[in-house]
Formats: structure tokens, sequence, C-alpha cells
């Protein structure tokens, strides 16, 4: 390969057209082969393939870099190898949320991946800066934030903005800690059903995991803010500090909704009576907080025609989610509701100046930044090179519009009512156990017999009997499992906590998620989906009938 070979391997630097159509052409090819293997009746790409330990094995051992480039045509074939079997987000994708990127999104991202642009300054990527800017704006006013104050950056996921979140909480009350390190007192708060990324960001922070309290959770899955005033008063008076409190709006499970006024009460209470710094109040509303888009709506009016139930629970969700503008930063995963691809998480600070505690020293940053040309350097983010994700979160908010994103929300809450009444009307033994939470999500839960909710979740249950209706919903899940190229279900060995009746310990409950995450699932494709379903468990339930006659 020469230099000029090399050379053709880049974007023409004079625009010829002769380039510009060869580049089109390759990305004509992969949307080709991807259009060529989709079925709005299964949830992958074609058939799918299974990936054993040997499989991967196997890729070590005969992976290694070519002597010589293998050319482009070659090569893409290479690459579209790979998509056959991938997950699709058609109407039968009913998993966790993970959705399909618009084409407003995948636009934007595509001119991210043109512009190459490093969003750390403006010098190097003006139209990422340009872009972040405003939606940072765009969504402070959204949530209630005064975008005069406030300010944010786009950063890597809800894990990001939960991090980023702690370090800033830490910075606030010890503010010499980047330089000192961090006292052995501090305490990070949240609910049992929170998400995982704040286990890894204490760890991270080196506040320790024995530092994270988890908060006991109600029976519509939200914080119990009594649980968490008597837990975070017994932290003081040991000689503990809170920092840090994680409210969830929309948790990943069961969409629980914690309530961010109580929360700020109690924090407020507990601050001013044993004379502390306030605690740093960050919303996980990495999911929910899009549900923010219908603040200002007139659910008296109801503009949108939306039905009867459909608009009383959005106005349901409404009433903790109006609520985020108290929380001292949140976040918004836009690859999940905001539509786009990923990786465009928006995390936000209620006040902008709070982010000056975390900034680095001129010095610190030589060669970027700090010059009279150029003004917007953000040495404040954990990430030094940022990808200008803005952009495909700016075009999907000028494409959508506040109307279009009330459109999409609302049909995940219109199937989800749907599903529930088809799913108990169709299958006896089974219970809805998020029932009190209207949204995009629906868990639910096999029973071998009798139908035993209600007396789990009211701490009336033993151990005995929840091991062995976990056991029966996770050889489900592996059915389920097995067959996800047909209809795609979610499941969680977790998705809350129980008391039980002969252990102190609470205990986990496992079910199935059906998330409503793709447009093209609506309410006609209800009764294709619970048919799958049926038929799944009841084959499961004949061979488990025919097991146990042998036994």
């Amino acid at each position: 390969m020469n230099f000029q070979e090399v050379q053709s391997l880049f974007p023409s630097e004079d625009g010829n057209e002769e380039r510009r159509k060869q580049l089109l052409g390759f990305v004509e090819k992969m949307i080709q082969t991807i259009d060529s293997l989709k079925d709005p009746q299964r949830a992958t790409l074609g058939p799918m393939r299974e990936r054993s330990d040997d499989f991967y094995k196997q890729l070590i051992r005969t992976s290694k870099v070519p002597e010589q480039g293998i050319g482009m045509q070659q090569m893409l074939e290479e690459l579209l190898q790979l998509v056959p079997g991938h997950p699709y987000h058609t109407r039968n994708f009913v998993t966790n949320v993970l959705p399909m990127a618009s084409i407003p999104g995948i636009l934007g991202a595509l001119l991210t991946t043109l512009l190459n642009g490093n969003n750390l300054w403006d010098v190097y990527g003006p139209a990422g800066a340009e872009a972040e800017v405003r939606v940072i704006a765009m969504m402070s006013k959204l949530v209630g934030y005064d975008e005069k104050q406030s300010w944010g950056y786009t950063t890597w996921g809800g894990q990001g903005a939960v991090f980023s979140g702690l370090r800033l909480a830490i910075a606030k009350q010890f503010p010499h800690a980047k330089e000192k390190g961090i006292p052995n007192n501090l305490y990070c708060f949240a609910s049992e059903n929170a998400h995982y990324s704040l286990l890894k960001s204490v760890e991270a922070t080196g506040i320790g995991s024995d530092h994270l309290v988890l908060v006991r959770t109600q029976k519509d899955h939200s914080m119990d803010v009594a649980d968490l005033q008597a837990k975070m008063e017994a932290v003081i008076q040991k000689g503990g500090i809170p920092v840090y409190v994680v409210a969830t709006t929309g948790t990943t499970d069961s969409f629980g909704i914690d309530d961010i006024q109580a929360i700020k009460d109690v924090c407020d209470e507990l601050t001013m009576k044993y004379g502390l710094k306030p605690v740093h109040i960050h919303a996980d509303s990495a999911l929910g907080g899009f549900y923010s888009f219908f603040n200002h709506y007139d659910f008296t009016a109801n503009p949108l025609k939306l039905e009867e139930e459909v608009n009383d629970g959005l106005l349901h969700i409404r009433e903790r989610m109006q609520h985020l503008h108290l929380a001292d930063s949140l976040c918004f995963d836009f690859q999940k509701f905001g539509q786009t691809p990923y990786l465009s998480s928006l995390f936000l600070v209620k006040n902008g100046k709070d982010l000056g505690l975390l900034d680095l020293n001129e010095f610190e940053t030589p060669y970027v930044g700090n010059r009279g040309y150029g003004s917007y350097h953000t040495g404040y983010t954990l990430e030094c090179s940022r990808m200008s994700s803005s952009l495909a979160i700016y075009a999907a908010l000028l494409a959508f519009g506040i109307e279009g994103y009330q459109q999409i929300l609302a049909n995940y809450v219109r199937v989800n009512l749907a599903f529930r009444k088809k799913l108990l009307a169709a299958i006896p033994n089974v219970a809805i156990t998020n029932e009190a939470n209207i949204g995009p999500i629906t868990t639910f839960r096999f029973y071998p017999g009798t139908v035993e909710w209600a007396e789990e979740i009211s701490g009336k249950a033993s151990r005995a009997q929840i091991e062995r209706n976990n056991a029966w919903n996770k050889r489900l899940f592996e059915r389920l499992g097995e067959h996800r190229d047909q209809v795609f279900f979610g499941d969680t060995t977790k998705q809350c906590l129980v008391d039980i009746i002969d252990s102190s310990e609470r205990y986990p409950i496992a079910v199935v998620k059906f998330f409503s995450i793709s447009p093209y699932t609506t309410v006609e494709s209800v009764d294709p989906i619970l048919a799958f379903l049926k038929e799944q468990v009841e084959q499961y339930i004949n061979e488990r009938m025919k097991v146990e006659s042998h036994v």
C-alpha cells in the first residue's frame, strides 16, 4: 500500500464529487444490508446467532492485524458480517431501555463523526460547543432551572452524571479535597432500587461502598423518605457527614419516581438541625426526566386529544416529575427517551458556578484553553477529550420539539396500559408488580400456582416461598431469552427487595419486564406479543409437569 492509497482512506480534502460518491456508496451499502435483514415480526436482524465462550476463544485465536490493508470493499464485507443476528428495535423489541436511534439523532451523530471536533475547547470543536450551550439552555428551561445560572455538559451516560454529581458534592463540602483527599466519614444515600452507578461512584471516589446507605422503598418502588430521615440522622449522630443523596426519578426496572420535594425537605431539616452544610441532591433523571416535556401540558384542555386513562397516567407522572428543579443536579440520557444514538447524555447543574470547584488551574492545561482566542474550555469535566454528542441531542430537540416528544412518551404509557389489562386477562397465574407506576415499563411475575404477590410485597411470605417463585421466573427468563429473536422481553433478578417472615434480611424479587421502547410498538402490537408470551408459558408449564411426573 503506497501513501496515495493511504490518503484514499480519508474523506477528501477538497470536497470533490468522486470521493463524496464513494463515501456515500459505502454508507448506502451498510443501510441496504441492514434493511435487507429487517422483519417487523422479529426482534433481530436475521437469524439470531448464539455466542458461546468457545466462540470468543476462537476469535482470540484467529484475530490479527493484516500485514497490508485488505481494501475498502472487502473491509466493508467483513464489517457487515457482524450485523446478522443483532437485536433490532422492531415492535417486538420490548426489553430494557435500548431505543431505536431516530433519523435526526443519526444525522447529528454523523455530523459529529465527520467534523470530529473535540468538545474540550471551542477552538477545537466550535460546532459541538455551540450545540452544547444551546441544549443546556433548552433543557434547563424545560425542568425549571434558571438558564442564566445553570450549566452542564454532555458526558458518558447516567453513570457519568452520577459520578460528576458526587465529585461536585464532595467539592462543595470540602473544597480542598482535590489536593488533600477526602475525609473518612462521608456518606451517600440512595434507594434500594437505585441504579448501581452510585455504587461504582462511591468506590471510585474512595468513599467506599460501606458508606453507601441504601434506603428502603415503598410499594410504589419509590424511596421511603421516613427511612431516609432515620438513616441520615443515625449517620450524623455517629459523626458521619451526609454529602450526597441520589433521588431516582424513573427507576430502570419499575419506573419508581422518588419524591424530590420530600427528600429536599428532610435534607434541609437535618442540616439545619445539626448545623451542617447542605447535602447535594442529584436527580437520576436519565430515564424518567423526559416526562418533564409534560410539565406545562394543559391536562384539562388536553390539546393532543389523549385518551382519558393516558391523560390521567401522564398527570400522575407529572405530580412527581415537576419537582426536578429542586435537585442540585440532574441528567438526561438522550440515548434513552431522547431517541439519539449511543452515547449522548446531558449533565445539568442548578448553580453552574459550582463547577468552578472542579476546574483545573491554568498551568495544568498548558496546551488548551486559557488563550485570547476561544472562550469555552471545559476543564471541569472528568473527561479531557469529549465527543460532540450535543449535536445529536440538538438535532433531536429541533426535529421532535415538545409535541413530538409528548406524542412518543404518551404512546409508551398507552401501550403499557393496554398490555397490563390484556396480560391479566390472558394468563391467570401472573401478577403485575409495579401496578402503581404508570409509565413505559410493566414488570410482572409468574407463579407455579396461586398468585402470591400481595403476600410477598406486604412481607408475609417466607424465604422458601420467594426462592421457589424466583426460581420459577428465572427458568422462564431462560426460555424467553432463547426465543428473543421472536419477541425480546427484559428481565431482572432484583426488581425490589421485600421483607420476609423468617429473616431480618430483605429479599430480592425476580420479574419479567415489558419495556415499550420502540416507536413501532403500538396498542395493535400487544395481542401478538401476548400470544407469544402465553405460548411460551404454557409450553414451559407442560414441560415442568412432565418432568415432575417422572420424579
